[in-house]
């Protein structure tokens, strides 16, 4: 196993945005896929992946409900990719998400997504990924969608497949909740299989939406 594959408790608590202590609770009462070498603490890339999205597939209907992914996308916002590497459809996605915003913000996000994407892929299995990003300075939350019909197959997806469905969210740094609970609804939503083929076969970009916000 690489050496890049195992994290600390550090690490993990920059990946989760949560203090080492809590990593720390979580390693003794086994809340979290864990080992230890010696005294310390060690973490698998992979399994804390798997882990955060078992989390985000069990959160509360009720709680997934308040956010709807209409209440945030807006069909604008809606796009079909063809970009040959996970860079450039990142770039192509934060350039959407940042339209309106000052070059500082665009910087911030673009520094704050592709930081998060070294640490840990945000391609959750399925042909998904959520590439996401909370800033200071901000106050709003913002999502853009976008189709790949051919697949990013270098995205490193948990699961090694390649990635169709792009959901990337900006947010404030105060919005954990907002942030948790509309990770939650993509989660939730695109679990259904039967919905991923009718997205994957849309025509156009409004067909795309009107699926993904019914």
């Amino acid at each position: 196993m690489k050496h890049e594959d195992i994290l600390t408790v550090e690490e993990v608590a920059k990946i989760l945005k949560v203090s080492e202590r809590t990593v720390y609770d979580w390693a003794k009462r086994g809340d979290i896929p864990c080992g230890k070498l010696g005294s310390t603490w060690r973490f698998k890339r992979d399994d804390v992946a798997k882990w955060v999205d078992s989390k985000l597939s069990k959160s509360s209907s009720a709680s997934a409900e308040v956010m709807q992914i209409k209440s945030v996308l807006s069909e604008d916002n809606v796009l079909f990719i063809d970009s040959e590497t996970k860079e450039e459809a990142l770039s192509l996605l934060i350039e959407k998400i940042s339209e309106g915003l000052s070059p500082k913000d665009k910087q911030e996000i673009t520094e704050g997504i592709f930081h998060r994407e070294k640490l840990m892929s945000t391609g959750i299995g399925l042909g998904i990924a959520v590439p996401h990003v909370r800033l200071s300075s901000l106050n709003t939350i913002s999502m853009v969608a976008a189709l790949h019909k051919k697949g990013i197959e270098s995205y490193g997806s948990i699961d090694g497949k390649g990635v169709n469905f792009l959901f990337m969210i900006v947010a404030g740094k105060e919005q954990h909740s907002e942030h948790i609970k509309l990770l939650s609804a993509i989660s939730r939503t695109l679990k259904n299989e039967g919905l991923r083929k009718e997205l994957f076969r849309a025509e156009s970009t409004s067909d795309f939406y009107n699926l993904i916000t019914e």
